[in-house]
């Protein structure tokens, strides 16, 4: 029956967010996969969670869109996520889910509130960041970038980036307390708050290190795509395997280990 519903929940939810064009054809059938499995092997807490980071950050991905319009041209990804975009946010927490399910534990309680309170805070600080009217700075120097040049941090960001933690942690304690599992706030807050942070700039940092960049040869932009002003662009900097899906999965196991390392403080 928790398949069922599960499968059903994830159905309508997915297909409302298709319909509002927040998710492609393939983001919607993983979103719909990715549900059912959340509740099916999990309950409340792990599905509700999962839907407070998307609720939330489709909502301030339309936030200011005509303004963020230009910046989207220069993402790798755009608010619209297809299946690659869904699994490098949801996929670690389906995996923690699944482990859960099979052996019981806080360690995976708290990496996954680490996790996703680091794709929550990396979504809210772009889609906040970007309408900040000072340029961002770079993580590295502190030098002054253009904004949606990665790398770049803000203090709108980054106190949007807490904001998120913070959310996930309160939002996930009072889906712990509803799933019947026993939780005290002070932990979930702050291992959220320290995951958030961690994990987001380290996306920062490997964006501006490792992610592979491009310069368009038309604006002379750094953007994250390969084409730009309908030409292709040339490759600057980064690995080619690292890309934008890459660095928010490494970014989440970091700020998973955070969220773990703050819950094994507590327990001491």
């Amino acid at each position: 029956m928790d398949w069922l519903i599960g499968a059903a929940g994830a159905i309508i939810v997915a297909g409302a967010a298709y319909r509002k064009r927040s998710l492609s054809g393939s983001g919607a059938a993983a979103a719909i996969l990715m549900g059912t499995i959340y509740y099916g092997a999990g309950n409340v807490f792990w599905f509700g969670t999962l839907l407070l980071f998307f609720i939330t950050s489709t909502l301030l991905s339309r936030y200011g869109k005509k303004r963020k319009a230009d910046l989207e041209k220069s993402y790798a990804k755009t608010g619209r996520r297809d299946a690659g975009q869904v699994f490098a946010n949801g996929g670690i927490g389906m995996v923690l889910c699944l482990l859960h399910a099979w052996v019981p534990s806080d360690l995976w309680v708290f990496l996954f509130i680490g996790v996703m309170a680091t794709v929550t805070a990396d979504t809210w600080a772009t889609e906040l960041g970007s309408l900040s009217r000072k340029p961002p700075r770079s993580v590295l120097n502190g030098k002054v970038l253009t904004a949606g040049e990665s790398g770049g941090v803000s203090w709108i960001g980054s106190t949007a980036a807490a904001a998120g933690s913070i959310l996930i942690g309160a939002g996930g304690w009072l889906l712990a307390v509803w799933s019947g599992m026993e939780a005290d706030i002070l932990p979930y807050v702050l291992a959220a708050l320290a995951g958030g942070l961690v994990g987001a700039f380290a996306d920062s940092y490997l964006g501006a290190t490792l992610q592979v960049m491009y310069r368009c040869r038309v604006c002379g932009k750094s953007v994250e795509v390969s084409q730009h002003c309908g030409e292709a662009t040339e490759r600057t900097h980064g690995y080619s395997l690292m890309s934008n899906d890459a660095v928010n999965l490494i970014s989440s196991l970091l700020g998973g280990a955070a969220a773990y390392g703050i819950a094994v403080l507590f327990a001491l």
